[in-house]
């Protein structure tokens, strides 16, 4: 059995990374293959350079100690511990602004100061303009701001200085990263995540093992997380990163090209349904980054089982459900809470996953015990009660089963095999769950609809 787990982006929801590792290193499911971005770069790294031991406890105690911080600290300093201010690099882009002779052209502008006084004499005699929040504000940033010509150097200075980010993770001397042991890699395991090269324009991969893509290293893994206007790009062999998951949240890239696969598990730790109304900066700040992982990664996974699909892929796509009660603060209660629900997620699944095994292998009393812990809210927890209710001769509740599956969506009423095949990849799967939710009751004017078509 050839695995592969992908982590996804999502910042200071990675305690359900965590979590979701805690769960599978317990139950014995060890992967072949990782595909990371993002948070999930530093998770699967981290995770994966423990040789021995609890290596999700261990990952845990890492970001713990070296990411998040306390709660008392936090609920006055916002900000985790690593996204520190590149101070060196402030002061330098200010001190060549400033001796730029450039920089101080077009400060003073005669003209548009005349039209700038002659509209706001125009805008104060109006009250109905001058008693506008709107208007008023408009005024302000157009004929007062936008033309003295100290809050045009300033703003000048604020927007076109040489500086790309607000912070920077990457120093090559940095005792952080010197944590992360990148040679302890294990070699069995193909390891990779991505970083866009804004150089040239494209998705590039760096991997554990070179020979397949670029080397993974420290830059790499700061360029995979530098998201922009948060943290300042990388520069790796002359060319410039930044965050891969701007492209490719979940990382899906290559992965079932370059790699024989049986199961593919998915860790998306972020959803839109977790984004909440801002109600400051912070919160604002924080949308500003989850909004587009969680929409882009529900995109991914969606695209990715049609990619599978009509690569005629054979497998099993287990997706780890995301909580919806997260938030996105990079303190100490958020991660432990984060694991906690990333663990439970897991548990969940793996009900599923225990239910298919004894399934396919005729154990169908053992399939039944697992289906039984399924939530009623699942839909593939509904297909695991409805067969096997069915093949253990509870026509009532397997009757059940069916008409609350039919009731979960529209699509599982007209197309419940596509349905189905976004999940199972294997045609005799598919073809005996189809044949075991017909005895048990389903029905649809689409019942030919063949995953093919």
């Amino acid at each position: 059995m050839r695995r592969a787990i992908t982590l996804a982006g999502g910042g200071p929801a990675a305690g359900l990374h965590i979590g979701a590792l805690e769960g599978l290193q317990e139950a014995g499911i060890t992967f072949q293959v990782w595909a990371l971005s993002c948070i999930g770069a530093w998770v699967g790294i981290v995770y994966n350079q423990w040789g021995s031991g609890n290596k999700a406890e261990r990952t845990y105690n890492f970001f713990r100690d070296n990411v998040f911080r306390d709660d008392i600290s936090y609920s006055r300093f916002p900000v985790n511990t690593v996204f520190g201010p590149d101070l060196r690099a402030n002061i330098a882009a200010v001190i060549k602004f400033l001796y730029d002779p450039s920089n101080y052209n077009n400060l003073v502008l005669p003209t548009k100061i005349a039209e700038a006084f002659r509209e706001s004499i125009s805008f104060w005699s109006d009250p109905r303009r001058s008693s506008s929040e709107g208007d008023f504000n408009h005024w302000m940033l157009d004929q007062v701001l936008a033309v003295h010509p100290l809050s045009r150097f300033l703003t000048s200075l604020m927007y076109l200085s040489p500086l790309s980010g607000l912070s920077r993770i990457y120093y090559a001397d940095s005792s952080f990263l010197k944590e992360i042991r990148f040679e302890n890699l294990p070699r069995d395991v193909f390891i990779y995540h991505n970083a866009w090269n804004l150089s040239q324009k494209k998705l590039q991969l760096f991997s554990n093992q070179p020979d397949k893509y670029k080397n993974i290293c420290k830059e790499s893994l700061c360029a995979c997380s530098a998201l922009p206007y948060v943290e300042e790009t990388v520069t790796i062999d002359n060319e410039v990163y930044c965050e891969g998951a701007l492209i490719d949240t979940v990382n899906f890239s290559r992965l079932i090209e370059d790699h024989e696969l049986d199961e593919i598990w998915v860790s998306r730790i972020v959803d839109v349904k977790q984004v909440k109304s801002p109600n400051n900066i912070k919160d604002a700040l924080g949308n500003l980054c989850m909004l587009f992982a969680g929409s882009l990664g529900d995109d991914d996974v969606r695209l990715f089982k049609y990619h599978a699909r009509d690569e005629k892929w054979k497998g099993v796509i287990y997706e780890i459900r995301v909580p919806t009660n997260i938030n996105f603060d990079w303190t100490y209660e958020n991660l432990e809470k984060g694991r906690a629900l990333g663990r439970a997620a897991v548990t969940e699944l793996l009900d599923f996953y225990y239910f298919l095994q004894h399934y396919l292998k005729n154990d169908i009393e053992r399939a039944a015990e697992c289906a039984k812990k399924l939530p009623d809210h699942d839909s593939l927890g509904l297909v695991a009660k409805a067969v096997t209710c069915y093949r253990t001769g509870r026509m009532d509740k397997a009757k059940e089963a069916v008409d609350l599956l039919c009731a979960t969506d529209r699509a599982w009423r007209r197309y419940p095999r596509l349905e189905l095949g976004k999940t199972i990849h294997t045609p005799a799967t598919l073809d005996r769950l189809m044949e075991d939710l017909w005895g048990a009751g389903l029905q649809c004017a689409t019942a030919n609809v063949t995953v093919e078509s």
